[in-house]
């Protein structure tokens, strides 16, 4: 589903009249309307033989692992499993296939303006994917599926204590099998009749950005609450200095 909002303004509005009782929503900003919901591993990996790539990702998932000895700090938490291992290294910037979400739509809208680019499509892109479909779509690939691994899109929600940002943000992660974006993911899969959107995407024009960065931060979404580090300090100072009656 895709809807078009004439101004960021009403965004306030549209979640509160469609979104307000279904709570299983979790949400992602993105600065262009026209991009896909790609993993910077599968950018990463644009160009390389496609036989390939599995290998690939193998040795880079084993190399951070190798590379991160002696730099998670004294007595770190053990972590148990893949994923895990790929969320420590998302929050330190390592190219992952996952991708990021929150679980509120405002965070969500912050990410999509907070930088001062101008989108090709001259718009920004507020994307709502859950309901309760992706569970019922996982079980039919999963009674379906031989073999290991099956197609499914994951959830994933990191238990360990590195990352004060995932927890200032209700941030959560989504992980989809290699070289498929979320949306070609749902658009394959997606067969329900019951009414209920699994994937809605809300295009908003990119006009108007101090405005609504403004509005949000008197709502206390911001770098300073969403970073809560030196990092979140110094861009919520940097964007008081750029936008007026910060």
């Amino acid at each position: 589903m895709h809807i078009r909002l004439s101004s960021w303004k009403y965004f306030h509005d549209y979640i509160r009249q469609e979104f307000l009782d279904f709570p299983n929503y979790v949400w992602r900003g993105q600065r262009d309307a026209i991009w896909p919901l790609e993993t910077s591993l599968d950018r990463a990996l644009r160009g390389t033989p496609v036989s390939g790539r599995p290998a690939l990702v193998r040795r880079h998932f084993g190399k951070f692992k190798l590379a991160s000895r002696g730099r998670r700090g004294s007595n770190p938490q053990k972590i148990e499993s893949e994923n895990e291992w790929w969320a420590i290294a998302q929050h330190n910037g390592m190219a992952t296939p996952l991708l990021d979400w929150t679980e509120s739509p405002f965070v969500a809208l912050y990410f999509a303006f907070h930088k001062d680019t101008s989108p090709a499509s001259g718009e920004r892109a507020v994307w709502a994917l859950g309901g309760g479909e992706i569970t019922k779509i996982n079980r039919r690939i999963k009674a379906s599926h031989t073999g290991d691994d099956p197609p499914i899109l994951e959830y994933i929600r990191p238990s360990q204590d590195e990352n004060a940002r995932l927890v200032a943000q209700g941030g959560l992660f989504t992980k989809t099998p290699l070289q498929i974006t979320v949306d070609k993911w749902v658009t394959s899969n997606f067969t329900s009749t019951s009414g209920e959107a699994c994937l809605v995407k809300i295009s908003i024009p990119t006009a108007d950005r101090p405005q609504c960065l403004r509005t949000l931060n008197r709502m206390n979404i911001n770098h300073l609450s969403l970073f809560p580090d030196l990092f979140g300090a110094g861009a919520h100072c940097n964007a008081a200095l750029q936008i007026k009656g910060y």
